[in-house]
């Protein structure tokens, strides 16, 4: 069957259904990651969006669901160049596409996704459309897909109730704003008892649990729209107790202390992302998934300072604050998909708590 990719400027890509049999508007962002599609697929900070995969032949091991990073979907759609109907690897458990039948996420293959990334990359990040009626009408269409918006992400990928990991260790409170799993099994793994609050869980209700440490997951959306949680992670920041912060937590905590914000032209997504340590000098190879970034000179040089840059465009990757143990960080150190180099930041993480504890 044939399906059509109709952008908000009204380009028109045709390629063949796959997945889902609806239509579905939502906002087209792409991913140059070479491996790693179904943590991609279940990585809440899809939420309302559509992904692009740059690399050309998706789907050629398979889905193994032990590597979800959720027990859900999000995305509203998959855009491939080449869909595998046959993979081949002794984990796979069911193809893509059924994958994708199964979670109703309707997709697009046999797309040139290497000019609709360069059309993404020039004119920046933007709405679109995938459709499989052929009598689409573009006067019609192209304001609904113009006015489309993510509303309330965070809301909707959030845990629903207190969860916790048991572990012998550092009692952590993580704070769900979309977190993907391997973020908690990582502290589960160094020993930590890691108690999973939903986002609008009260500080004070953490904070009178008297956890050793307070992680900030990843997450969705306009870091902007989180005005409550925003409140919440400021009462958090001005305990004692030590903060570690992961992509969208990691913004929040810069606005909650008057740091700003900016939507990225078409914003970073993949496993192969530099980032250099200002500390050391020494470069580090990252996954990461992100729109919006903290504006570089926004960050007050009394609160915090930089300690983590983007080696291809020099946007804020890291800060640590000063007088405070809290440090925080836009990639992701659990990197599933992706590279381990950045891992040690779990460990710092604990080290921090330790020094806090016996001080």
């Amino acid at each position: 069957m044939e399906a059509y990719l109709i952008l908000e400027d009204g380009t028109v890509f045709r390629g063949r259904h796959i997945g889902a049999e609806r239509d579905s508007i939502s906002e087209i962002v792409f991913n140059t990651s070479m491996t790693g599609y179904l943590e991609i697929l279940t990585d809440p900070s899809y939420c309302g969006q559509s992904v692009v995969m740059t690399y050309p032949l998706i789907g050629n091991y398979g889905v193994c669901y032990d590597d979800m990073e959720d027990e859900n979907s999000y995305v509203e759609g998959y855009i491939t160049g080449e869909m595998c109907g046959y993979p081949s690897n002794f984990r796979s458990q069911d193809p893509l596409e059924k994958f994708l039948i199964d979670r109703n996420i309707p997709g697009i293959t046999n797309v040139d996704t290497r000019a609709l990334t360069k059309k993404l990359r020039s004119e920046g990040t933007m709405n679109g459309m995938i459709t499989c009626r052929p009598d689409f009408n573009l006067e019609e269409i192209l304001p609904k897909i113009k006015e489309y918006r993510i509303v309330n992400p965070v809301d909707t990928v959030t845990c629903s109730e207190i969860t916790k990991i048991p572990g012998d260790g550092f009692k952590v409170a993580l704070m769900d704003l979309g977190t993907k799993k391997d973020i908690p099994l990582c502290l589960a793994r160094r020993g930590c008892e890691v108690t999973i609050y939903p986002a609008h869980t009260p500080a004070e209700g953490i904070i009178a649990a008297a956890p050793d440490g307070i992680v900030l997951s990843n997450g969705p959306g306009d870091p902007k729209d989180c005005v409550e949680i925003i409140q919440e992670i400021k009462k958090l920041y001005d305990s004692s107790i030590p903060i570690f912060a992961v992509c969208l937590g990691h913004q929040l905590m810069a606005l909650a202390n008057g740091a700003d914000t900016r939507k990225m032209k078409w914003g970073h997504r993949g496993a192969n992302h530099p980032v250099k340590d200002l500390r050391t000098g020494r470069v580090y190879i990252s996954s990461q998934n992100h729109g919006y970034v903290i504006k570089n000179k926004s960050v007050p040089e009394d609160v915090a300072e930089i300690c983590f840059v983007n080696a291809n465009d020099g946007s804020v990757e890291g800060l640590h604050y000063l007088g405070k143990n809290v440090f925080t960080v836009q990639f992701h150190p659990e990197a599933c998909p992706g590279p381990q180099d950045t891992a040690f930041l779990f460990d710092e993480f604990i080290h921090m708590m330790e020094v806090s504890k016996n001080a």
